[in-house]
């Protein structure tokens, strides 16, 4: 049973997205965001309190993009991981990290910068530099989907995952109508994944359950 601790609609949806393309049973824990804050046991499970966190046995993994490989690895049936001996294998590992580290991350500064810090360490121009700087690496998603309806291998992957929530994230965030063409269509199709409904289900079904906001994360505005 994997056990994985989740605010709605932040990167955690990640690998609860991942878990119902597998069909694998989990538990949902559901914290309100940011939990390192607002529910303060949580550090003793994750001492840096940043979500999310997954629990397996004796394995315990904090980088979105990371369990979405592990799961993958570990559940080769449905073909959502790419091995070292396809030709997509290299491509499959660079759209995981670069879906975190390149795609998310500008992200989380514009939703810093222009939402989530106090009216007085808000900076407008900090907040649009990092848009651009996302909208600009955003070209690779709108290439790679221009030729393929999925970003490697031929098929859908655990890497469409990783790279949808950055998507999702944008789509949040109002940034996705300047997305190309390819690129919206692209949001279109991971949206129409049944697996996709489910974990927003999901996440909605646990929220009301153990009493947390089910508002997104990225949509919660601390300071008005």
């Amino acid at each position: 049973m994997y056990h994985l601790y989740h605010c709605v609609s932040a990167r955690s949806f990640r690998p609860l997205w991942l878990l119902e393309e597998l069909q694998q049973p989990y538990t949902l824990h559901l914290l309100p965001f940011p939990p390192r804050a607002l529910q303060r046991s949580y550090l003793e499970l994750n001492p840096l309190g940043t979500i999310p966190l997954l629990l397996h046995e004796q394995v315990k993994l904090t980088e979105s993009a990371a369990i979405c490989e592990y799961l993958a690895a570990l559940h080769p049936e449905p073909q959502l991981s790419v091995s070292p001996h396809e030709s997509g294998f290299a491509a499959y590992l660079n759209w995981l990290h670069m879906s975190d580290a390149t795609l998310t991350f500008p992200q989380t500064l514009v939703l810093r910068y222009q939402h989530f810090e106090p009216p007085e360490r808000r900076h407008d121009d900090v907040a649009q530099d990092y848009a651009r700087w996302f909208l600009a690496r955003l070209r690779a998603v709108e290439a790679a989907v221009s030729a393929s309806d999925w970003l490697c291998a031929g098929r859908f992957t655990a890497a469409d995952v990783a790279v949808g929530y950055a998507l999702m994230l944008a789509d949040f965030l109002g940034l996705l109508p300047q997305a190309g063409p390819a690129t919206q269509a692209y949001w279109q199709r991971l949206q129409q994944r049944p697996a996709f409904a489910r974990a927003r289900q999901a996440e909605q079904a646990a929220a009301m359950a153990q009493g947390v906001d089910s508002t997104p994360s990225p949509l919660l505005r601390p300071f008005g």
